[in-house]
C-alpha cells in the first residue's frame, strides 16, 4: 500500500470516528448519513446544476408548446365567428335598403319582409308576362275559345255565344313579308273575321295573337281545321323563304339584325 493510500485511509477513518460521535450527542435531530460518496473530480454543485438544467430542457417546453397551441386555437376560432357575423350583418344591412321602413326591424321580422317581397315581385312579372307578347324562338300556333256546346261529343268545335263564335289564335314564327298575307287567306277562307289583333316583333322573330269571331254564326267552326290550316300557312311561309335564301327582308327584321347582315 502507497503512502498516499494510507493517508487516505487513515483520514477516512478518523471522519467516520468523528461523526458517529456527532451523531450520537446529536440524536434529537434526524441527520441522514450520505450512502454514497462522489469522485473526486465531480462536485456537489455540479451534480445538482446538471441535474436542474435536464429537468428545465425536458419539461418546460413540452408544457409551453400545449398551452401555446391551445391559444392560437382558440383565437383563430374567435376570428373566425367575428368574420361570420360581420358578413351576416352586412347582408342584412343590404337588405334593409331594399325594404322600405324596416330600420326597426329585428332579423327575424327583416327576412319576413324580403320573402313576401320577392313573392309580390314573382306575382308582378307573371302578370306582365301574361300582358305584353314577345316571340319566343319556337314555331308554335296555339288556338283557344270561349265556350263549347253542352252535351256535344265532338269538343273540338265551337258554337254561337252570344250570337258570336270568339277564338283565340296565336301565331309565333319568323318574320317574313309574306306572313299577313298567307293569314289573311287563311281567315277568309274559314269565314273568320279579326276582332283584334296584338302583335310583337323582335330580332326577326314575330308573335300575332289574334282574336276571331265568324262571320256565319249559325255553322260551326272546326278548330282542328282552323289550327291545321295556321300551321300550313306558317310551313308555307318557311319552307318559301329557305328555296328562295330569303331575297327580301322584312323592314322589321332588318332593324333588329346586325349591320353585316343588311
Amino acid at each position: 500500500m502507497s503512502m498516499e493510500n494510507y493517508n487516505d485511509s487513515s483520514e477516512w477513518q478518523h471522519l467516520s470516528t468523528n461523526w458517529s460521535q456527532y451523531s450520537n450527542d446529536h440524536s434529537q435531530f434526524p441527520v441522514t448519513v450520505p450512502t454514497q460518496i462522489l469522485p473526486h473530480n465531480i462536485s456537489d454543485s455540479s451534480s445538482g446544476s446538471f441535474q436542474y438544467s435536464e429537468f428545465q430542457s425536458w419539461n418546460l417546453p413540452i408544457e409551453g408548446s400545449v398551452e401555446d397551441r391551445a391559444a392560437s386555437a382558440s383565437k383563430s376560432h374567435s376570428q373566425a365567428e367575428k368574420r361570420r357575423r360581420d358578413r351576416i350583418n352586412t347582408q342584412l344591412a343590404n337588405l334593409r335598403k331594399l325594404i322600405p321602413k324596416s330600420d326597426k326591424m329585428d332579423k327575424a321580422a327583416l327576412l319576413g319582409s324580403v320573402i313576401d317581397q320577392v313573392k309580390d315581385l314573382k306575382r308582378k312579372a307573371m302578370d306582365v308576362s301574361r300582358v305584353i307578347t314577345a316571340p319566343t324562338e319556337i314555331d308554335e300556333v296555339s288556338i283557344d275559345y270561349n265556350h263549347v256546346v253542352e252535351g256535344e261529343t265532338n269538343t273540338n268545335k265551337v258554337n254561337k255565344f252570344k250570337d258570336n263564335i270568339i277564338i283565340k289564335a296565336s301565331v309565333c314564327c319568323d318574320d317574313r313579308p309574306e306572313l299577313f298575307s298567307e293569314l289573311i287567306q287563311v281567315l277568309k277562307s274559314l269565314r273568320l273575321t279579326t276582332v283584334k289583333a296584338d302583335i310583337a316583333s323582335v330580332g326577326g322573330r314575330i308573335k300575332s295573337i289574334l282574336v276571331l269571331c265568324s262571320k256565319d254564326s249559325e255553322e260551326n267552326v272546326c278548330i282542328n281545321t282552323l289550327k291545321q290550316s295556321l300551321k300550313s300557312a306558317v310551313t308555307k311561309i318557311a319552307s318559301s323563304s329557305m328555296v328562295s335564301n330569303c331575297p327580301t327582308r322584312s323592314k322589321r327584321q332588318r332593324f333588329f339584325l346586325p349591320s353585316h347582315f343588311v
